[in-house]
This record gives structure tokens, sequence and C-alpha cells, in this order.
């Protein structure tokens, strides 16, 4: 019973093993990035990114079909363009940079919305929304992969100006001008890991996989290793446990995977040992006592 549950679809069929492993891949790579977007409170960039990215991908999609360059490419292109225009609105008008994302994130949803749907059909238009993570081939695996690769390694390499940049801009402003360049990088890096969340999941829940275990991370633990670490295992068991409820219950993948990071979220949210409800409940009445 406990095999045929839990281990016999990833042992019999390639496709949930692709699927998994991908996941897995997403999840190393976009729990971290996710960390430090909550810690600088850009939690809702990384849902405008997210959307940002359609309409490069869509247009991929016109010039190549389903291509995999080809959408990644031009995904990315329009992610970095959204993220530097909306900065560059936010410095030289009276807009503040959640506004000048919102107003992009808008136009870029409708407009990528827009392109694939009147060039393709409703089969394109889902597996652009909403991914295709069962349908993962050698070639997304490896981008995937890569990305992860490449951000955990980027990570490695900016992470104290990062957390400074977190916790004090102004004074690594004072002290350094690696600031600048250390936004830029993460900024990158948010925006590769949401391409590679949309190949799996879709441009409308890339970025669950990125915030969602994040943010149930942070109810558990405070410590910066830690958070990352638990964050990447949240998603891992996140992509793990969706993935099977979609193959018992016959229910679509990619949602799936989200909605049992949203279930580890509440479960945190609940009785999480850094901040859930449980224990501050516990705290007020001891206080009372």
């Amino acid at each position: 019973m406990i095999w045929d549950t839990f281990f016999a679809p990833f042992a019999e069929f390639e496709f949930m093993r692709r699927a998994l492993i991908g996941a897995i891949a997403l999840a190393l790579g976009a729990a971290p990035a996710g960390v430090f977007l909550m810690l600088r409170r850009m939690s809702l960039t990384g849902d405008a990114m997210a959307h940002a990215i359609l309409p490069g991908a869509a247009l991929g999609y016109l010039v190549a079909g389903l291509s995999l360059p080809a959408m990644t490419i031009g995904g990315l292109a329009a992610g970095i363009a959204v993220a530097v225009g909306a900065g560059a609105v936010a410095r030289t008008t009276i807009l503040k940079e959640d506004a000048s994302l919102a107003a992009f994130y808008l136009l870029s949803l409708a407009l990528g919305v827009t392109i694939v749907s009147t060039k393709g059909s409703n089969v394109d238009l889902l597996h652009v929304l909403f991914g295709s993570v069962l349908a993962l081939d050698d070639q997304a695996l490896l981008l995937i992969a890569g990305i992860a690769t490449v951000t955990l390694f980027a990570f490695a390499v900016i992470l104290r100006p990062l957390v400074l940049d977190c916790i004090d801009p102004n004074f690594l402003r004072s002290v350094s001008r690696s600031g600048a360049a250390v936004h830029l990088v993460f900024m990158t890096l948010v925006v590769l890991n949401l391409v590679g969340g949309f190949h799996a999941l879709g441009t409308l829940l890339a970025v669950g996989i990125m915030m969602l275990p994040a943010a149930a991370a942070r109810l558990w633990v405070s410590d910066l290793t830690a958070l990352c670490v638990v964050a990447a295992g949240f998603g891992i068991a996140s992509s793990y446990g969706g993935l099977i409820v979609s193959y018992h219950e016959s229910l679509p993948a990619g949602p799936s995977i989200i909605l049992v990071a949203g279930v580890i979220y509440m479960i945190s949210l609940v009785f999480g040992r850094a901040g859930g409800l449980a224990r501050d409940l516990g705290r007020r009445r001891h206080l009372e006592a």
C-alpha cells in the first residue's frame, strides 16, 4: 500500500520522474530567491515579474512555437526589461516602484495572453499560463537544473552584500558602491528562476514555488542559512506531495504542487515555532497567568 501510494508512480512512469526532478531543481533555486524577496519586502514583486515575462515568452512562441530556447530568451528579455523599466519610472517620475511594477505587469499579462490566444489554441494558452510539469523533456530539465546551479553559486558569491542590502541598504551605500550591482544581479536571478518556473508551472503559478515555501519557512526559523534550507525543503516536499496528489486524484500537476505548498504554509501559520499563531497564543496565556 505504501509503495503503491508514494513510490510506484515514480518507479513506473518516466514522465513522473522527470516532473519530480524538474520540480526539485526548481525548488532548490527558487525558494532561496523567495527568501531574499521576502526579507527585502518585495514579495509581490515576484508576482509582478512572473507576469512580466509572459509577453516575451509569447513572442518567442509566435516566432518558433512551443520552442524552449525561443520562449526562454523572450521571457528573460521581457522580465529584465520590465524590471529596468519599472526602476527607471520610479526614479524619474512621482510613481513609486510598486505602482510602476503593477502597471507594467498588468500590461504584460494582457499583451501576452492576447498574443498567445490570437495565434494559438486554447491548449497552447493553458500551457503558457499553467505550465506542463508532466511534459518536461531533457532540454527543459537541463535548463531548470542550470538555472538552479547558477542561482546557488551566485548567492554564495554575493551573499554578504545581499544580506546587508536587505538589512541596511543605506549603510551598504555608504561603505560600498556594490549595492546597485548586487540588486541588478539579484533581480536577474529572480527573473531566471521565474523563467525556469514558467516552463514547469506556467506564468500564473511560477511565483508560488518561490514565495510560499519561503513564507512557511519564516514561521519556523529565523536564521538566514536555516531559512534558505528549510524553504528549499518545503519546496521539495510540495513538489513531491503535489505530484502524488495529482497522480492519484487525476488533478493538474502544477496547481497541485502549489496547493500542497499552500497547505504547508497554512500549517506553518498555525504551528510554526518562530511566529505561528499557536506559539503566540501560548505566550499570551503564559503572560496572563
